[in-house]
């Protein structure tokens, strides 16, 4: 199971892009609400209905584990004490992390980032403590995922997709929601 955490504040593209995208290649998925309620309201005030809530989540069950960005979100997600610790199991048991934009500071201040490649939104590199910033869109380092910002967030999607399905998968998808063909004609 792959769950998405969202936080009151999240980036509205950065979680619902790559749900979509991952559920398209037909990887379990589920949004989780750290809020203590069902609805939790995005960056842009839209309120998204999550499939769980924060206590509800069988951690045995996570292959990975996904922070959107967006602030406040990222803050929020970042104070959860129940959400990081789980985070630092998960991690330490070997699975797989993945966040974008401002998110990745959640990693930086777990000091889960050491030693490793990462990126962010601009301004957040000095929260990735230990990570060697690379500015890439989307920065994939053994079992971390880290994208860039809501701009990359079809990228990070993606990216994810290819992780759990492969290359063939990940680019099937390109193809069929027409991505390649509006990357290459720009």
């Amino acid at each position: 199971m792959i769950y998405v955490f969202l936080a009151t504040g999240f980036e509205d593209i950065e979680a619902l892009a790559p749900v979509d995208i991952m559920r398209r290649a037909g990887l379990d998925v589920q949004t989780v609400s750290i809020t203590g309620e069902r609805v939790v309201e995005s960056a842009h005030e839209v309120g998204i209905v999550a499939d769980l809530l924060l206590p509800d989540v069988d951690f045995s069950e996570a292959e990975m584990l996904v922070l959107p960005g967006g602030l406040p979100g990222s803050t929020n997600l970042d104070a959860c004490q129940p959400l990081t610790q789980a985070i630092v199991r998960h991690f330490e048991a070997g699975g797989a992390i993945a966040a974008i934009c401002a998110a990745p500071l959640v990693f930086g201040h777990l000091g889960l980032l050491q030693g490793r490649r990462a990126t962010c939104y601009p301004g957040v590199e000095p929260e990735l403590k230990g990570a060697t910033y690379t500015a890439a869109i989307v920065e994939q380092d053994g079992n971390i995922i880290t994208g860039k910002g809501p701009g990359a967030a079809f990228e990070f999607g993606y990216t994810i997709v290819e992780f759990f399905r492969g290359e063939g998968v990940s680019q099937a998808l390109r193809n069929g929601m027409i991505y390649e063909e509006l990357v290459h004609n720009t």
